[in-house]
């Protein structure tokens, strides 16, 4: 069943990111395929911020998010580490709808990209980085589905640099990402 699950997903995100899946919705809006634009990641996002290098503790006032709270696209608030470092809270706070990629994993796990949806006050660990994306180019839940096709995993599987036990894709590498981007309206519809 789970086997069964992935590839219908993986079925979806390639009908999503090739226009299939909202043809009849461009259709309906008097909208061509052509409207969609090849943009890379780092002219969508303003900046691609590494998190804290800080320690964080067992307790505290606000969650620190780590390589292991990213699961599906989502944030996982199990096994989590807090901080109460000021410094760090105003420097790395979290706004709902920011995305985050794993920059460094295992070679299977790299660069996966989780949506903050603001449950929980939080920041992030210096092993992800924070996508700052131009909001009026693209919708949060549509970049992250973005870079969680299997096309993207593939890039990054191309890109990441394999250390021991660790495989690691920088800032500049993920920003050279090409993605298909339609209009936001357009990207409301794929993400419903």
């Amino acid at each position: 069943v789970v086997d069964g699950f992935e590839l219908r997903k993986s079925a979806i995100l390639h009908k999503a990111f090739t226009g299939e899946l909202t043809e009849r919705w461009r259709k309906e809006h008097g909208v061509g395929l052509d409207s969609w634009e090849q943009l890379s990641i780092d002219s969508i996002c303003h900046s691609l911020r590494y998190g804290t290098a800080k320690k964080s503790e067992k307790t505290g006032s606000v969650a620190v998010i780590r390589m292991g709270n990213l699961q599906q696209g989502e944030i996982d608030w199990s096994d989590l580490v807090y901080t109460n470092d000021k410094n760090d809270i105003e420097k790395y706070y979290l706004n709902a709808g920011d995305i985050l990629f794993n920059r460094t994993n295992s070679a299977a796990l790299v660069g996966k990209t989780s949506i903050y949806r603001g449950e929980y006050p939080a920041i992030y660990a210096g092993y992800l980085i924070k996508l700052d994306y131009d909001h009026e180019v693209v919708t949060g839940d549509f970049l992250n589905y973005a870079l969680n096709t299997d096309r993207a995993k593939k890039y990054c599987n191309s890109v990441k640099t394999d250390g021991v036990n660790q495989s690691n894709i920088n800032a500049k590498k993920i920003g050279a990402y090409v993605i298909p981007v339609p209009q936001v309206n357009e990207q409301r519809a794929i993400v419903k």
